[in-house]
């Protein structure tokens, strides 16, 4: 049998479940879990136009959160929309 190669973090997961450490998600935390996943879908397109040094200091700020600038921007506009 060919052995699959795995990154650091599958590697994790599957020494948790050899180690019987592994708790699968079940009934409502599934729930809130798809609900939560449902809720980040992006569906639409946004185009702007912003301050060329105010891009250069979101980038550096998603890089140091080691995510894309553009999905530090969404979760931005997002949290906003929530809290109004």
């Amino acid at each position: 049998m060919k052995k699959i190669k795995l990154d650091a973090e599958e590697k994790r997961i599957m020494a948790a479940i050899e180690r019987d450490e592994f708790v699968p998600v079940t009934g409502k935390e599934l729930h809130e879990v798809a609900d939560a996943i449902a809720a980040r879908k992006k569906d639409r397109t946004l185009t702007i136009r912003v301050n060329s040094k105010d891009i250069r200091r979101i980038k550096r700020l998603a890089g140091s959160k080691g995510i894309p600038y553009q999905s530090y921007l969404s979760e931005i506009i997002h949290r906003v929309a929530v809290a109004v």
